[in-house]
């Protein structure tokens, strides 16, 4: 799915591309997708190899990517790697180009694009770390069954049709909300929980302490997330939805008298962060309550990544 929309953004943000190689696995080889109004064969990843591209965007799973990025590196192609695989190494960059995106060097040739959930989390805290210094987040998520993937939307819909058909998830998802996201790991935290503790402090600040609970909702739309932040400075209110506001990619959305605040089903296709329900903590100081909400698949993955790509071909790849 995010193949299919990184194509999508491409052609949106009309990324120069001289020639296209779509790559998937062997049992999709040799049917075809659609870009800029041209039909391109899928080939494996051994013939893009060969053909020698300058980047990459790969999506295609953790031992896809510790297995080929390197061999496309070697060769002098720069990959973006949109899996677990290198965001933790000390040896790789983790970006998110309104963050850290100058961070990027002509040396860099794996780049890794965070995990959905997070790119979303640190777009909002950034601007408000700067001024306010974050301390501790508590936040707890409501992901889309898109970040699952193509089976996960097959299960909801043979579900709400009443078909019996393989599961993505180890229990029904429509009418549901399944308190699971990922593997679970040590402590009893999910992969997907870890994920956001570990790649916000990488992002932002190792000081930064985090805790996450994760939880995948019958969504189609954008990942939600109800998130607690405390400060080691005191803030005004005002001031932190004029940060917001002010933030390149992040849109506000907040005023209750109104009923105006973010919700997945407008943030479907969009390249934007909504925050809103900006509100203090009654129950401790210096600490603020929010709830923000992206397309997963775009800005949690395939735009984040054309972004990388941007500043790659624009001002390192002829360094």
């Amino acid at each position: 799915m995010v193949g299919q929309v990184a194509l999508k953004v491409l052609e949106e943000r009309k990324f120069q591309v001289d020639e296209l190689i779509p790559v998937a696995s062997e049992k999709s080889v040799g049917k075809s997708v659609k870009f800029q109004g041209q039909k391109y064969l899928v080939t494996n990843i051994a013939d893009a190899l060969n053909k020698k591209p300058d980047l990459a965007i790969f999506s295609a799973g953790g031992q896809t990517s510790l297995e080929f990025a390197p061999q496309f590196a070697a060769i002098g192609c720069r990959v973006i790697d949109n899996s677990s695989a290198w965001r933790m190494s000390p040896q790789h960059k983790l970006i998110v180009p309104e963050i850290n995106g100058n961070l990027l060097t002509s040396e860099d040739f794996i780049i890794a694009n965070p995990n959905c959930s997070t790119i979303q989390l640190v777009m909002t805290l950034a601007p408000l770390h700067r001024a306010f210094k974050v301390k501790r987040v508590v936040v707890s998520t409501y992901q889309s069954i898109t970040g699952t993937g193509k089976a996960a939307l097959e299960q909801m819909e043979n579900e709400r049709n009443g078909v019996k058909d393989r599961m993505a998830y180890p229990y029904p998802i429509d009418k549901n909300c399944l308190p699971h996201c990922d593997v679970f790991e040590e402590e009893g935290y999910t992969k997907e929980e870890l994920k956001l503790t570990r790649e916000t402090k990488k992002i932002l600040d190792p000081a930064i302490e985090v805790t996450a609970t994760s939880v995948r909702v019958p969504v189609v739309g954008g990942h939600s997330e109800s998130v607690n932040i405390e400060f080691e400075n005191e803030f005004d209110l005002s001031v932190v939805r004029r940060l917001l506001n002010d933030e390149p990619g992040i849109v506000l959305q907040d005023n209750p008298d109104v009923n105006q605040y973010p919700m997945p089903v407008y943030s479907e296709g969009k390249d934007a962060v909504f925050v809103g329900r900006i509100r203090r903590d009654l129950s401790q100081p210096k600490s603020l309550n929010m709830w923000i909400v992206s397309d997963n698949l775009r800005k949690g993955a395939a735009t984040n990544a054309v972004q990388i790509a941007e500043i790659l071909v624009n001002s390192l790849m002829d360094a």
